[in-house]
């Protein structure tokens, strides 16, 4: 059987990813990144969907004490209700460089085929490591970097909506239910962060286009 590690934060586009790679016929390792971010309840989720999904999953414990996010910095606010133009204060620098660095290594010695992450370029917080052009250039690294040498970064969502995810999620029996988008982490999601207003576009569109 095929094998990939999949990159999970315990979002809609994640689990989607997830269960679109085991549809797929890939067999499925999960990383999840506790990296300082300010709440646990994303980590949470992505549990309780490798769980449901039966995978085999791993917590990655990492420390940023440089911080220069407001994702992990608790002095500096969370944009709220903010225009999506620009860089927003919630870019973690360098952060699926990171992750992907951490999956190749996984990759690279378990033998697997595929690293598989939920990054789009359409509904998005304009994060630049999250661009076809960033994936495609990490591709490079992998095949000038790696002694495997073979092994493909995957991004099956990069083009679509977030309409288009959440319909794709819903097809494939991924549990959008367990699924946790709040930037701010309380007990209910805030609903003016960038996450929860991407959320509820995307759930609005596909409710008009269902």
């Amino acid at each position: 059987m095929k094998r990939a590690i999949v990159l999970l934060s315990g979002g809609i586009d994640s689990t989607t990813t997830l269960y679109l790679a085991k549809k797929q016929s890939y067999k499925c390792s999960a990383l999840i990144f506790d990296y300082g971010q300010r709440h646990k309840k994303e980590i949470r989720a992505a549990v309780e969907v490798a769980k449901r999904a039966k995978v085999a999953y791993r917590v990655i414990r990492i420390s940023l004490p440089w911080k220069g996010s407001s994702l992990l910095d608790i002095k500096k606010k969370i944009p709220i209700n903010r225009k999506f133009k620009g860089i927003p204060s919630t870019y973690v620098p360098a952060r699926n460089t990171i992750f992907l660095s951490f999956a190749l290594s996984y990759a690279e010695a378990t033998d697997a085929e595929a690293i598989f992450i939920g990054a789009h370029a359409l509904d998005f917080s304009g994060y630049p490591d999250c661009r076809p052009e960033y994936f495609k250039s990490f591709q490079r690294v992998v095949e000038k970097g790696t002694k495997k040498k073979n092994i493909k970064i995957l991004t099956p969502l990069i083009n679509m909506t977030k309409a288009e995810i959440i319909r794709l999620g819903i097809k494939l029996g991924a549990p959008l239910d367990l699924t946790w988008s709040c930037y701010k982490g309380g007990k209910r999601p805030c609903g003016v962060c960038d996450s929860c207003r991407l959320r509820e576009k995307g759930f609005l569109r596909y409710n008009k286009i269902s």
